[in-house]
């Protein structure tokens, strides 16, 4: 943790933490851009099917499900900023010879897949680490602010990306793409290297005693199994990532082939659906407040989900806006709901178990996301985008069901926690 001093200072003068916005902003930029540029080529210069395209997705969300859990022990233990740059480093090759070997005539769906399964390894090491190196860079009063422009800059790439993407491919093509793509590695590495970390920080506490893996999720999993709001947040969780993520897979190849939309249109509803989460995640507070920290919880999974139904019933031309308008009510959900549900699984876990808690929803409800992806491409494949986009967005409205019938809908507010004796 940084030293603290009597002095307040604001962020805007920390210059370490302006480095590492600045570079965990380009080095988010980048899979955003990323996630656009790759289907479209695949589909416009490899002419891959639906199910090749779905699966290019799978294979980037796979990582998290094989390697979350060791990218926490590897960022424990070495140098989170080293980390950083290294994975900057190696994604921006690997993307970079995207390009170069399509000028070869060498490009193939094997290789993409290589290249997107390894880049999202990379992506998960790299998370890991800029939210473990915050703590080292400002005081422990200043965490929660901190986090707080972290998590838009996540908002904001997510806006900006896509529609980047979408108006570089319409004007350069799918392939050239990548190198704007590469660009925003080079950016974040330089930006990286330039952070100082304070000696007092860099030395920090000493390690604590480790204990066995197995043991320490299985606490980690029995807390979650005891505790029943816990529970119906972990599925709820779990449900919605599977169905969002279904839709997702398929969504470039429905506005491609079934609206006939240009690739700058593309971009443009994507950044449409991201607005929806950049103002839910301004107001968020504002809104707990008022409706209760513990019914905004189900309230935010069930209000939405209405205008989901409004992107499979999108049309071409201007009735594409249809899609981006679902899309910005589902993004508006996802983040008043992760915002609330964390709030309330920091405030009821005790802190000796809370990152084995955390551990479980991102192995749980990260893991299902590649599943989800292989089912939206393979229901593509056989009853056609437009009835498969209809499934799963049912199915992503399925998931307030188990939030709705649970404790929380008796609540207004989160209660303070239970102690929870150690063990023996």
């Amino acid at each position: 943790m940084a030293q603290e001093t009597s002095a307040p200072e604001k962020l805007w003068r920390n210059r370490n933490f302006m480095l590492l916005w600045f570079g965990q902003g380009a080095g988010t930029l980048g899979p955003q851009m990323a996630m656009v540029a790759l289907p479209l080529l695949a589909l416009q210069v490899l002419h891959a099917g639906t199910f090749q395209v779905s699966l290019l997705t799978s294979v980037g969300w796979l990582p998290y499900l094989l390697f979350s859990l060791p990218a926490g022990v590897v960022a424990d233990r070495l140098d989170q900023r080293k980390i950083m740059i290294f994975c900057d480093v190696v994604r921006m090759l690997l993307i970079a010879s995207v390009p170069l070997v399509a000028l070869a005539g060498g490009l193939s769906l094997p290789y993409l897949y290589a290249v997107v399964g390894v880049s999202g390894v990379l992506t998960v090491q790299f998370t890991v680490a800029y939210r473990s190196q915050l703590p080292r860079l400002v005081r422990s009063s200043q965490l929660v602010e901190g986090n707080g422009k972290l998590g838009m800059c996540e908002s904001l790439a997510e806006l900006v990306g896509p529609a980047l993407a979408g108006a570089f491919v319409g004007l350069i093509g799918s392939s050239r793409t990548l190198f704007a793509n590469v660009l925003t590695y080079a950016l974040s590495a330089v930006t990286l290297g330039m952070i100082r970390v304070p000696a007092a920080a860099d030395e920090g506490p000493a390690a604590p005693e480790r204990v066995p893996f197995g043991a320490a999720m299985g606490e980690g999993l029995a807390f979650v199994r005891r505790e029943p709001v816990l529970r119906s947040l972990l599925i709820c969780t779990s449900v919605s990532n599977f169905f969002v993520m279904a839709t997702s897979s398929i969504a470039v190849t429905f506005m491609l082939r079934e609206l006939s939309a240009p690739p700058a249109a593309v971009g443009l509803v994507f950044s449409l659906g991201a607005l929806g989460g950049l103002l839910s995640g301004a107001l968020a507070h504002r809104i707990a407040a008022r409706v209760g920290t513990a019914r905004i919880i189900w309230v935010s999974m069930l209000a939405p989900g209405p205008l989901y139904f409004l992107m499979p019933l999108a049309r071409p031309g201007w009735g594409l806006a249809l899609y981006g308008i679902g899309l910005a009510a589902l993004s508006a959900n996802a983040v008043m709901f992760n915002t609330a549900s964390v709030s309330y699984r920091q405030l009821v876990c005790p802190p000796r178990l809370l990152s084995r808690v955390n551990a479980v929803y991102l192995w749980i409800c990260y893991g299902v996301i590649p599943l989800g992806s292989l089912f939206g491409g393979a229901l593509g494949a056989a009853l056609g985008l437009p009835a498969t986009l209809w499934i799963c967005v049912a199915g992503t409205w399925s998931a307030s069901l188990f939030v709705v019938f649970s404790p929380l809908r008796g609540l207004r507010d989160v209660s303070a926690p239970r102690p929870v004796p150690a063990p023996a």
